[in-house]
């Protein structure tokens, strides 16, 4: 059956099994920057929070095993119908984002939190869960909304690190739960915003 386009900002070709990745409008996307690697050959990749982007089904299009846990039904449903118009099959899983028993150990290839991850509270518990799952030295891909941002928004500047952890703090959490960041991207610097909007880090698990 010949796969139909999806209404998202997916566009269903892969390259050498790497995932057609969208992080978000204006940014930069896997293509380029080659942060979660090669999917093919049913490796098993998780989106950790249904995005915007349904990169899930972009996991598949480009022959991963794909895995998709939100707490949010209604996400999941339209994961799930996305996934049906593309003809790909997505492992779909209603439930906190920590709570990934349904993956045994050390069985993911890559797992991606594009911008699901800024309001969750026990970050250290998430964090170990996703070190559990994943196979090792393979990687954790996360975008943030950049701790900097929120200290010019309106007329008076907020203190950084008052409504959202600052770059720090997610690097110590990422150390404690055994992470090595390896890349980091600073991005959205425009003639309208002075400051990067948008958090983007690689952290691949050391130990097993």
């Amino acid at each position: 059956m010949r796969r139909r386009h999806v209404q998202t900002t997916l566009d269903p070709v892969s390259t050498e099994g790497h995932a057609h990745i969208v992080f978000g409008r204006d940014l930069p996307g896997d293509d380029e920057l080659r942060l979660c690697g090669d999917v093919s050959d049913g490796k098993r990749a998780l989106e950790l929070g249904v995005s915007k982007q349904f990169n899930a089904i972009a996991f598949a299009l480009a022959g991963a095993k794909s895995l998709a846990v939100d707490p949010d039904g209604e996400r999941i449903a339209r994961l799930r119908e996305n996934a049906v118009e593309a003809d790909v099959r997505v492992e779909c899983h209603i439930g906190e984002l920590a709570d990934l028993g349904f993956a045994t150990s050390g069985s993911v290839e890559v797992v991606l939190a594009n911008g699901t991850l800024d309001g969750v509270e026990d970050l250290g518990r998430l964090l170990r869960q996703v070190h559990r799952v994943l196979k090792p030295s393979r990687s954790f891909v996360i975008r943030l909304r950049h701790p900097f941002a929120d200290v010019f928004q309106g007329e008076i500047a907020t203190p950084y690190g008052s409504s959202t952890r600052t770059v720090e703090e997610w690097f110590t959490a990422l150390w404690r739960a055994n992470f090595r960041v390896d890349v980091m991207h600073e991005l959205g610097v425009t003639e309208r915003s002075p400051v990067p909007t948008t958090l983007l880090v690689r952290a691949r698990k050391e130990g097993s």
